[in-house]
């Protein structure tokens, strides 16, 4: 295994003028040996080249990635002894599920009694025992890319084993245990493994960490709780959380505060800016309130769900253009308003953020620059 140090930007074309030239805008960050990650992010922001890059599929166009202090930038992915695991299986299919699982040891001159231990070992993790002696040919999809799977986790000297969105093609209920599995195999092998996805589930329920990324920027590196109780961009807030934090307009007002245009008393500090803020809040921690309470506002309900464990219900802040969509989880045994009821919601407390261009600001920060 391998710490891995990138301080790298990419671009595909030959002269990048602007920040949409790039694939990948300059980054620094470190994978720690033996570390568990998750690039998260939707399509096109750049998590494919960056794992790419990484295994040495990809040059960077700039700057450096680093294996324990070694600049790879020349290694090939052979050098770089990398594993990679793509988005769809990549097996023999004339051979059986042993073969396939010994084949990259065998090509290392790895000892017969070595390798049917190893196969024996991740043969059993991944729950392939009992289908050793078939051919690959016959089986199912989920369980080919678990053959996959298997094939990069059975060496034992790799830099890093690298998954790009290796679950795609799996049912979802088998994706829960492949994750579940994946997971237990980390904790016993302690490999380096990083994980490219789109999924937060995935992200958040398989890695230690994971870089959120957004038109070719990494925008936060955190745990699950990081990412979801103080988001460092609204990106962040928006792409975690099912639904995404909620985002209100508001402005500095005396002691107070302007929400969506409506004044709020404040319940604790607020950021020292005069400027213009977003209040950021999750629908978690959104609660109704009695009317005119302190860190409330007015809200018209537009709808409200029965989701089965909490209702979600749907809201507008604000009248005419400067109206804006709240979402509040409630719990179900509450008393629940309907469409077309004024209620009041609760959006100033220790879960809310105040983001100001884009990203999170305290109580005592400056407004940050939006750099060029």
């Amino acid at each position: 295994m391998a710490r891995i140090d990138l301080d790298l930007a990419h671009s595909y074309k030959p002269n990048p003028q602007q920040d949409s030239d790039y694939a990948l805008l300059p980054l620094k960050m470190t994978f720690e040996d033996g570390g568990a990650y998750a690039l998260l992010g939707p399509s096109g922001c750049g998590k494919t080249s960056l794992l790419n890059i990484i295994s040495g599929l990809v040059r960077p166009s700039q700057g450096t990635v680093a294996f324990d202090g070694v600049v790879m930038n020349d290694k090939t992915p052979q050098q770089r002894n990398i594993a990679q695991v793509f988005q769809f299986p990549v097996i023999y299919d004339t051979m059986t599920v042993a073969e396939n699982l010994a084949f990259p040891l065998r090509n290392r001159g790895v000892s017969a009694d070595r390798i049917k231990l190893r196969v024996g070992k991740i043969a059993e993790m991944l729950e392939l025992s009992g289908q050793l002696d078939v051919r690959a040919a016959g089986l199912a999809a989920d369980a080919k890319q678990k053959i996959s799977l298997g094939r990069g986790l059975v060496r034992e000297d790799v830099s890093a084993v690298l998954f790009d969105e290796p679950l795609t093609v799996i049912d979802p209920h088998l994706k829960w245990q492949l994750r579940r599995k994946l997971k237990q195999i980390h904790h016993e092998l302690k490999l380096t493994l990083v994980y490219v996805t789109h999924d937060q589930v995935e992200a958040l329920t398989f890695a230690d960490q994971v870089v959120v990324m957004t038109r070719g920027r990494a925008v936060q590196i955190g745990s699950a709780s990081d990412l979801f109780e103080r988001p460092q961009h609204t990106f962040v807030g928006h792409f975690i959380g099912s639904p995404g934090m909620n985002f209100l307009p508001a402005q500095r007002s005396g002691s107070g505060l302007q929400v969506a245009g409506c004044p709020v008393a404040a319940t604790g500090p607020l950021p020292a800016a005069s400027g213009a803020l977003r209040l950021g809040i999750r629908p978690e921690y959104i609660t109704l309130a009695a009317p005119g309470a302190p860190g409330a506002v007015p809200a018209l309900v537009t709808q409200a769900q029965d989701i089965g464990t909490y209702w979600l219900v749907t809201a507008q802040v604000g009248t005419g253009g400067a109206a804006t969509t709240v979402r509040a989880r409630l719990n179900p045994e509450a008393a629940v308003p309907a469409a077309g009821q004024t209620v009041w919601l609760a959006v100033l407390g220790s879960h809310t953020c105040f983001y100001a261009n884009e990203l999170l600001v305290s109580a005592t920060s400056p407004i940050p620059e939006v750099s060029a």
